[in-house]
Formats: C-alpha cells, structure tokens, sequence
C-alpha cells in the first residue's frame, strides 16, 4: 500500500508535508521512500517515526542515496527507527551532498560513537543543516557539543547569508535609482545640446540670410553698373551719331545754309533729350543711395538684435542658476517640515492613545465602582426584606396561638412570598452577574484592542523613523547630486561665456567688415558725383569725358573684382567658423563624463 501511495506521489506537485508515523514500513517501503526523494519536488516535510528502518539495511541504503539526490526537502523526522552506527554513516554521505535539509530528528536510535562522528564530520561540509537531535542514542556529551557548535555555526552562516542577501538587494536598488537618475542627467544634457544645434541651426539661417542679403546688395551693385554701361554705350553712340552729323553739316555747308540751320536745331534738341537723360540718370543715382543706406541700417539693426539675444542668454542662464537655487532650498525644507510633521503626528498619536487609555481605564473603574454600589444596594434591600419578613414571621407565630386556621393560611401564603422573593432575587442576582461578566469582557477585549493598537502605533513608529532615516540619508545624495549639477552648470556657463565672447569678437569683426563696406559705398557715392559733374561737363566735351568714363569703368570693374575676392573670403570664414564650432562642440560632448558614458554605450 505504501509503495503505490509513494509511487503516486512522485508526480504530485501540491502536497508539502508527508506523515508516515508507524506504518511499519520494510525494504520495499524504503526504496519507494528513496524513488520519491528523488523524483518529487513538492514536499517539505517528511515524518516517518516508529517504522524500523535501521533494520532493513539494503532499503535504508537506497532511501540515503534519494536523500542525497533530493533538494527540496527541509525537515527529516527519523525518531525510533533502530538506525545503527552503519545507517548513521550512510546518512551522514548522503548529507555531505544535500544542500537543503535544515532539521532532522534522530532521537532514540542506536547510533553510538561512530555514527555520532560521522555525523560530526559531516557537518564540515554541510552549511544548511541547523537542526539535529541526538538524544537517547548513545552518542558522548563531547561529540554532541562540537555538534551543537558546528550547528551554530551553519545558523550563524545562514543569518550572515541573508544580512548580505539584503544589502545586496538595498545596494540593488540604490544602484537601479543612479541609474535612472544617470539616464535622467543624460536626457537633460541630450536635451541641452539639441536646444544649441537648434540656436546654431538658427546662428546659421540668420547668417545665410546675412549673406544672402550681402548677395542681393551686390546683384543690385551689379545691375547699377550695368546699367552704367548701357548708358555709356548710349551715350557713345549718341556721340557717334553726333559726330556723323557734324560732317555730314561740314559737307552740306557751303551747299544749302537751310540745312544747316534745321541740323542746329536737331543738334539742340539732342542736347536738350541728353540733358533730360542725365537729370533722370541723376535720380535714379538717388534713389540708388538711398536703398544702399536704407540696406545698412537694416545691417546695424540686424547687428543690434544679435547683442539683443546675446544679453537674452544670459538672463536665461543667470534665470536657471536663481531656479536651482530656488529648488535646492525648496527641496531642504520640504526634508525638515516632513520631518517636523512625523514627529508632531507621532506625538499627537502617542498623546491620544495615552488618553484614550488612561479614558478606558476610567470608565472601567467607574463601571465596577457602580456595579460594586449596586451589588451592595441590592444585598441591602434583600436583607431588609428578610428582616421584614421575619418580622411578619414573628407576628404570625404570635396570632398562631390565637387562630391556627389563619395562621397556618398566612403561614402557606407567606412561605409562597418567600419562595417567590428568593427566587426572584436570584434570578436578579445571576443576571446582573452575568451583566457584570460581559461588561468585564467587554471592558478586556477593548484593553486588548487599545494594547494591539499602541503596539501597531510603535511598530508605526518605528517605520516612520526608519523612513526618515531612508529620507535624510536620500535628502544627502540628492544635496551632493545639486552641488554636483551646480559645478556642472558653472562649467557649462563658463564655456558659454567664452562661446559668447568669441560670438561677440566674430560680431565685431563683422561690424567691422561692415563699416569698411560702408565706407567703400561712400566712396562710390563720391565717385558717382564725379560722374555726374563729369555728365554735366559732357556738353562741353564729349571725347574727353568718353575718355574719364572708360577709366572710372576700369577703376570700378577692379573694385568689384575685389569686392568679390572679400565676399568669397567672408565665405570662406564663415565655413571655417561654422566647421570650428561644430568641431568645438562635437569635442565637448565627448570630452564630458555624460557623452563618455553615452559613447561607451
């Protein structure tokens, strides 16, 4: 029957504690026993006192060698088994394996010197067994010392065991929150620096538009001078076709004065249309001026909006340094009032239990104070209705002599009273007993309950203070951590008002380009008054003033091959800087800890 129960239980996953206690189980029941240590995964507890086992030397055998095989099981109950020094050795081989028995119960068996030593020994290679029972087999009181010793010694390594197991985890865990505060940290900084490739993103769309303005001032500069030269070309052909009617007026001369008198006046209304010509040429000069002035100022206001976001920056930074200062303080008092109020709650609490106690105590004192006056008022009453009735109990022994008739009516009539009286008086006397005995209970399990609940209040207590512990000592890291962003931002800032300070050289430089352009288009406003005298003085004398043109033509074109050499050198720095910036900026998030982090990832 034991072998088809245990064989059923090898699969069983749900049972945990097995008792088997004087089944009077021989061979075949001992190999079953050792097949389930073996094969099930389940069971925790094993009883199998009063069965003989010891006897049968082949099945206890096999039933060590499952032990050994098991690790699943805790708790071994072997009491009166007849197990002899040779068991005992075999037990101890199988415990020099097993890795998860705690206690075993070998009280009452045979095991002797030998099988006591063996066990010792075993013990040095055994840390979990914390429990072992010796007595009644035998086993010299030295032996069961170094056993008890060794025993201590697996204890004490088993709460050594869970005291790191729980560091670790608490270690764990601290761990686990640096890292989502690293992780935390290297947002942010991912966040900072894609805020500054958006600011250098906008840098360069305000310095192409820059550009592209300087661009489009030069095509203007360009169209002007083109349309220079087509008035040049004008006016030279214009001459060209003067000077052909001149001759052909010397040739015509002498044959018709007619003629040359209509050609004057042909000739002065040509000058006239030139004059015309060269008062339109003059404003449309103007009106050029004043868009090339009306582009520089909108060069300075462009160069003052850029110092405008510059001194913009650096409220922003001087903004989030006063905020971290304003966190940290926050953070500092939100500890302490956290704290204050722990403490004002736990005293408020350990007040209002004391009270209610010490109410409760009252109350009850006062309750059998009214059930004690109570009891003696009815004990009071009961005895002076026996008096009464003693009383009357006298008169009728007095008028017994003079009528027994009524006497003994009286007699019946007032035993009956009596009966009534004292049954009534108990049955008043028992419930107010009973009522007092519940009032008492009651009153017991309220002390109980008000007991259970200062315990928990202490217990509460105890929480609270270990997590105000947890909290200063959070409180701390988080206060290095602020010092530790603090020094980071005042880095930060630093390079930040150097980035600012070569913005503000590079601004300068460009100011300075500016003024340079600035005084060039000066220069060309007075050489285009040059040219307008020399317009004037085209009347006059047309050759000579072709001549000046075709110089001042050279001198320009010249400039403008050297305004062009300026442009593609402006271009060329403003390449180099954009590359430096970049370069300046890629070695940075390198060079820091967090992009050293982000690059070991």
């Amino acid at each position: 029957g034991v072998k088809l129960l245990l064989h059923g239980l090898c699969t069983n996953t749900t049972v945990k504690s097995l008792d088997l206690k004087g089944n009077n189980l021989r061979t075949t029941g001992a190999e079953a026993l050792g097949k389930l240590l073996r094969q099930n995964k389940s069971i925790r507890s094993l009883t199998l006192e009063w069965n003989s086992l010891g006897m049968w030397e082949e099945g206890f055998s096999f039933f060590c060698q499952g032990l050994r095989a098991n690790n699943f099981l805790q708790r071994l109950d072997l009491r009166n088994n007849q197990i002899n020094h040779q068991g005992a050795g075999e037990l101890a081989m199988a415990l020099t394996q097993n890795t998860s028995l705690q206690e075993l119960d070998l009280r009452w068996n045979n095991i002797g010197l030998l099988g006591g030593r063996a066990l010792l020994n075993c013990l040095h290679s055994n840390k979990t067994l914390k429990r072992l029972e010796l007595a009644g087999n035998n086993v010299p009181g030295d032996i069961l010392k170094a056993v008890e010793q060794a025993l201590d010694h697996n204890q004490d390594r088993e709460a050594i065991l869970s005291e790191a197991q729980n560091q670790v985890n608490i270690l764990s865990k601290e761990v686990l929150s640096l890292k989502d505060e690293k992780n935390k940290q290297f947002m942010d900084f991912l966040d900072t620096v894609d805020k500054q490739k958006e600011e250098r993103a906008r840098s360069e769309k305000m310095s192409a538009a820059r550009v592209s303005q300087l661009q489009e001032a030069l095509d203007e500069q360009y169209s002007i001078m083109n349309s220079l030269k087509t008035k040049l070309q004008m006016t030279e052909a214009a001459l060209a076709l003067s000077e052909q009617k001149v001759h052909t007026l010397g040739e015509l001369l002498n044959a018709v004065k007619q003629e040359q008198n209509s050609v004057a006046e042909g000739h002065f209304r040509e000058l006239q249309q030139q004059k015309q010509e060269g008062a339109d040429r003059e404003g449309r000069l103007l009106h050029d001026l004043s868009a090339a002035s009306e582009k520089n100022l909108l060069l300075r206001n462009q160069v003052d909006e850029l110092e405008r976001k510059c001194k913009v920056h650096q409220d922003q930074l001087f903004q989030v340094k006063q905020d971290l200062t304003n966190t940290t303080a926050e953070l500092k008092l939100r500890a302490v009032e956290a704290e204050g109020e722990w403490r004002k709650r736990l005293e408020m609490e350990k007040r209002r239990f004391k009270q209610s106690l010490e109410d409760m105590e009252s109350l009850r004192v006062k309750e059998v104070d009214r059930m004690a006056q109570q009891m003696e008022a009815s004990e009071r009453s009961m005895h002076d209705r026996i008096q009464r009735l003693e009383a009357i109990r006298i008169s009728l022994d007095e008028e017994l002599s003079q009528v027994k008739a009524a006497a003994l009516t009286e007699r019946g009539r007032a035993e009956e009273e009596l009966i009534k009286a004292r049954s009534q008086a108990r049955l008043e006397e028992q419930q107010r007993l009973e009522h007092l005995e519940e009032k008492l209970r009651l009153m017991t399990e309220s002390r109980d309950e008000a007991q259970n609940c200062c315990l928990k209040q202490k217990e509460m207590v105890a929480e609270a203070q270990a997590k105000a512990k947890q909290l200063g000592l959070y409180a701390d890291g988080l206060k290095r951590r602020l010092d530790e962003l603090q020094q980071d931002l005042d880095r930060k800032e630093e390079e930040k008002v150097t980035e600012l300070n070569k913005m503000k050289v590079e601004l300068q430089e460009q100011i300075g380009h500016l003024e340079a352009e600035r005084t060039a288009q000066d220069g060309l406003r007075e050489k285009i008054a040059a040219l307008e005298r020399q317009l004037k003085a085209l009347s006059s004398n047309h050759r000579e003033a072709l001549l000046d043109k075709e110089g001042e033509i050279s001198l320009l074109l010249e400039k403008l091959r050297m305004k062009e050499a300026e442009i593609s050198r402006m271009r060329e720095e403003e390449a180099q800087r954009a590359s430096f910036l970049q370069n300046a900026i890629m070695a940075y998030v390198q060079g820091s800890p967090l992009g050293a982090h982000s690059s070991r990832k």
